[in-house]
């Protein structure tokens, strides 16, 4: 049993239902809705409905999308960060295995991050929001990779400017960017990293009102993995 899921049962995790076959791929979306002024809960229905992934992942969600399974069904978890209305949150279209473990990440002088790891089994999907500062968020990375399994995927806001610099790990999210640096200089920050995972297919998505394109890939565990199950 690997550390991840240790913390998980220490935690007090419930679990949940079945979950899809892990050897076909799933479909993630990640997006930062930009807090109550940016992609309203409606808008995040339209884009499920659409778009029908098996995980929607999101940063800077509110109170507001707590509601999204009355709209779309699905599970649902989300972790505010310390002393903010918003966090991390992720939709599953089938029930979660466990409830998201909360990690708690290297934190800077103002805001306090924590990110959401759901464990699938085969593999564990972490949901991030990284700081602004390029050696902080960094730093994060790592500390998140201390406690990932083998085979796992990270993906969301990295406000990273350049490579993650993360062992193991490989950058398989589109190239295009996901959003405009003081309205004026386009830049790639929303991110997949993968280690232990393939990537079929991947896409940057309209950003209807939020400032950040959500952005789409799909994984699977690398076939190798899948031999040695």
């Amino acid at each position: 049993m690997y550390e991840l899921k240790r913390h998980a049962v220490d935690a007090g995790l419930s679990s949940g239902g079945p979950w899809p076959d892990p050897g076909r791929p799933i479909k993630i979306i990640s997006w930062n809705l930009l807090r109550v002024v940016g992609a309203s809960r409606a808008e995040v229905a339209r884009l499920v409905r659409a778009e029908r992934p098996d995980l929607l992942l999101m940063q800077e969600a509110t109170s507001d999308i707590d509601l999204l399974p009355h709209e779309v069904g699905g599970a649902y978890a989300r972790a505010p960060l310390p002393g903010r209305i918003h966090g991390p949150a992720i939709w599953s279209a089938a029930p979660m295995p466990a409830t998201p473990l909360v990690l708690p990440l290297p934190s800077g002088a103002i805001v306090h991050r924590v990110c959401q790891v759901l464990d699938l089994g085969p593999f564990a999907i972490a949901n991030v929001h990284l700081s602004h500062g390029q050696v902080l968020n960094r730093r994060q990375l790592r500390r998140l990779a201390l406690v990932l399994p083998p085979h796992a995927a990270v993906l969301g806001d990295f406000n990273l400017v350049g490579p993650a610099l993360l062992p193991g790990f490989h950058d398989v999210g589109p190239r295009q960017a996901t959003h405009i640096m003081g309205k004026i200089v386009p830049i790639r920050i929303d991110r997949c990293l993968v280690r232990g995972m393939a990537c079929s297919a991947t896409a940057v998505l309209p950003r209807h009102s939020s400032d950040h394109c959500p952005i789409m890939v799909r994984l699977a565990v690398t076939a190798a993995r899948r031999a040695a199950a």
